[in-house]
């Protein structure tokens, strides 16, 4: 998949770079932590996607939100994301999915409190 940079304008030059994909929660049923990378730029950010398939038939909603973030933060996340051993797997209990996929009292996830956000881009879909 490909995804129009947000900071050079590149229609289908950013690209997912790692993912570990996260257990459920009390909102989403599919959760995924992404890197993403502009191959035109080097622009580099932090993209989640969520999914939802609940209420009636064909009625899935989702939700791609891209942030951008200081490259310290995004070499420590993509690190902790290497690490595991499973990326694909959201039952995996390394140290990256227990962190990243953590939980408020609610049942709500919350694995990105404590990172620095920077201000969130639209994960376009593009065609290459």
């Amino acid at each position: 998949m490909a995804f129009r940079c947000p900071r050079c304008g590149g229609s289908g030059s950013l690209g997912i770079a790692l993912s570990v994909e996260l257990p459920p929660d009390s909102r989403s049923d599919e959760i995924s932590l992404q890197l993403v990378a502009c191959s035109a730029c080097g622009f580099a950010g932090l993209a989640v996607y969520e999914e939802s398939r609940r209420g009636s038939l064909g009625d899935d909603s989702f939700h791609h939100t891209g942030y951008r973030m200081a490259q310290e933060e995004l070499a420590s996340l993509a690190e902790l994301l290497r690490s595991c051993p499973r990326p694909q797997d959201p039952g995996c209990l390394c140290p990256a999915h227990r962190q990243l996929g953590r939980r408020d009292a609610q049942g709500t996830w919350n694995g990105l409190a404590g990172l620095n956000l920077g201000e969130p881009f639209p994960m376009h879909l593009e065609s290459r």
